[in-house]
């Protein structure tokens, strides 16, 4: 028997401004507009649903001058996924707007680096530079979910079902992993942070707030690896995202593309 194969979707939650020099380290010799936006992943099929990353919500945009869009358990309740059904989450990294709604899947188990709830909790907190786009509510909550064994760790790659896996990429954060899934169009890399936008991997740039560059450099590669070809990786947060793979609905149009289907490239 094949591997099985699955859909996967897209949904946006929230977006903001940016110019280009905002988002490369070294700064942009081109000072235009750079938007940035904000998804969470739907990874489903008859037997198995997975979300990946949970966003954050409504307070937590103000917080931070985000333009909140919809809670992603909205998103998903147009596609027709209650937040209730949802029994697993692959947590990419504990940034607030990858687990920031963490608490509205309270039946669900979340798949965490050892070395991403390592890094949370430990010496590198101090810094401004590091703890920045943590929250420590969200930290906090999640070390209370370790003790009611509603964490799984890994270490490295793991196989979390037949056809879906993930794997540690460092950079970003020392934790951050991706998420490769079997489609009907081959393997396809959910790049989360590991590349925030498409440039970043094509170029070999890097996005500003970094743990460790080389570690983000070197996983470029490894997304290509993982990938069937460099138009099966899905970055973290780039606008083009949405122009690139077809709406689910009319109706979803802006709001949740396809991306187990061919690209418009």
């Amino acid at each position: 028997m094949g591997l099985p194969t699955y859909e996967i979707f897209a949904i946006k939650y929230a977006q903001r401004e940016g110019r280009r020099p905002d988002h490369f380290i070294g700064g942009d010799p081109h000072d235009a507009p750079m938007p940035m936006d904000y998804f969470v992943w739907l990874v489903r099929n008859r037997e198995r649903l997975i979300l990946v990353d949970t966003g954050f919500d409504a307070a937590m945009a103000a917080k931070r001058k985000r333009t909140f869009l919809r809670a992603p358990r909205d998103g998903l309740a147009l596609l027709g996924v209650k937040a209730e059904a949802v029994r697993e989450i692959i947590i990419t990294h504990l940034h607030n707007d990858h687990v920031g709604t963490f608490f509205d899947f309270p039946n669900a188990v979340f798949h965490l680096q050892d070395e991403e709830m390592s890094f949370v909790t430990g010496r590198h907190m101090r810094h401004e530079r590091f703890n920045r786009a943590y929250e420590v509510e969200h930290v906090t909550g999640m070390v209370r979910l370790v003790f009611r064994n509603r964490v799984v760790f890994h270490r490295g790659d793991a196989e979390i079902a037949p056809g879906i896996s993930v794997h540690h990429i460092g950079g970003h954060t020392a934790g951050l992993q991706c998420v490769r899934v079997h489609t009907k169009r081959g393997w396809v890399v959910l790049a989360s942070d590991t590349s925030h936008y498409y440039e970043h991997m094509e170029q070999g740039r890097g996005f500003p707030l970094m743990y460790h560059l080389g570690q983000a450099l070197e996983g470029y590669d490894t997304l290509r690896r993982l990938a069937d070809s460099p138009r099966h990786i899905v970055p973290g947060h780039d606008p083009l995202v949405m122009k690139r793979y077809p709406a689910v609905s009319p109706e979803l149009d802006g709001i949740a593309v396809r991306l187990d289907v061919d690209s418009h490239e």
